[in-house]
């Protein structure tokens, strides 16, 4: 199906034009601004509105014969941000019409994986975050209690009630600190640096919890990806669960695009490498290439001479590549690749030289 005009925004231009349009919201709220400029303001944001409908338009088209549980997010901030200032123009008069455009904050969040990665890390920790947010309101208004009898007499206006006395908690428990209520008395002092303290404690389980739960998330990620990969290798598609494990950890996925060089001739070399997709051009006498499935670099590994050629990516090339010292322990885990590997680099040092 053709794309209708305009209607096909990326990621990038996206976020550009909710950034514009945010801009124009924020001018449009000086009221120094001129008529004219005010109108050629708010048809800008006419603009931008009517590229955000053409977008929903067609996503809308393109999923309507299609699966759209995963495009969901997607979708609704697209229904967001067209109905939402449509219904302000609609509905709301005056000068804060413009402010419903600030919906466009979401526009740049549109299709990340950044969001979706929150929700799992939320879903699988929120016993956690359950437990230390029950700790803080414990504490949040255990201390707007004690503070309410330690200093209701002395500053009745600030402390006069435990309502008056939380926000007072509040400020002291995120160590905000504004200053603009302050225990007098010696007990009510010593209240706050207690209550300071725990603040500390709390937020910083909190940011514990959520940068252990970031990290679990990525490096599960990543090993599934890396999985993907050495199973496409066919030197270690014989090889169990086991061992296919060790490898995972061992090898270190990267990408090399076409041109780009991957090792030099002469240069000190302390890996190899494991192609899984594209091919390489090995700078020899007779220019050898090698595609999918090949490796290359191995007799650095064994002889620890330098590199004897240089390779470049004849293509975009995914590679995954193994350290020497990783080399060693693959040698002890899985001794017929290694063999392999040894037996293919002795054939080649016989034969054309390859890094």
């Amino acid at each position: 199906m053709s794309a209708l005009p305009f209607s096909k925004i990326s990621a990038s231009l996206n976020a550009v034009l909710a950034a514009i349009g945010l801009l124009t919201v924020a001018a449009l709220t000086t009221p120094d601004i001129a008529g004219q400029t005010r109108l050629i303001l708010q048809v800008l944001l006419a603009g931008i509105w009517v590229a955000f409908g053409l977008q929903l338009i067609e996503t809308l088209i393109v999923q309507r014969t299609k699966d759209i549980r995963g495009s969901t997010p997607e979708i609704a901030v697209d229904i967001l941000a067209v109905l939402v200032p449509l219904a302000a123009f609609l509905l709301v008069h005056g000068r804060d019409q413009s402010l419903y455009c600030a919906i466009w904050l979401l526009k740049p969040l549109r299709g990340s994986i950044f969001f979706r990665l929150l929700g799992r890390v939320l879903t699988k920790e929120a016993r956690n975050l359950i437990g230390v947010t029950s700790i803080f309101g414990i504490v949040l208004f255990g201390a707007a209690l004690v503070a309410y009898v330690i200093e209701r007499d002395v500053q009745p206006d600030k402390f006069g009630s435990i309502p008056l006395a939380m926000w007072w908690a509040v400020v002291t428990l995120s160590t905000t600190g504004y200053g603009d209520e302050i225990p007098q008395s010696f007990a009510g002092r010593v209240l706050a640096g207690l209550v300071m303290m725990s603040g500390i404690g709390i937020f910083a389980l909190w940011a514990g919890i959520l940068a252990t739960g970031f990290y679990e998330e990525v490096r599960r990620q990543d090993f599934v990806r890396n999985w993907q990969l050495v199973a496409a290798v066919p030197l270690f598609q014989k090889l169990g669960s086991a061992a296919l494990i060790e490898i995972v950890r061992a090898l270190r996925p990267r990408v090399v695009p076409a041109g780009g060089i991957i090792c030099r001739k002469g240069e000190a070399g302390d890996q190899m490498y494991f192609i899984v997709e594209g091919r390489v051009s090995v700078a020899t006498p007779n220019p050898v290439e090698l595609g999918s499935g090949s490796f290359f670099g191995e007799m650095a590994l064994i002889s620890g001479e330098p590199r004897s050629a240089t390779v470049s990516a004849a293509t975009e090339v995914s590679l995954l590549s193994l350290y020497s010292s990783d080399f060693q322990m693959l040698s002890s885990s899985s001794p017929e690749i290694a063999d392999v590997i040894r037996k293919t680099a002795l054939e080649r040092r016989g034969a054309t030289p390859k890094a």
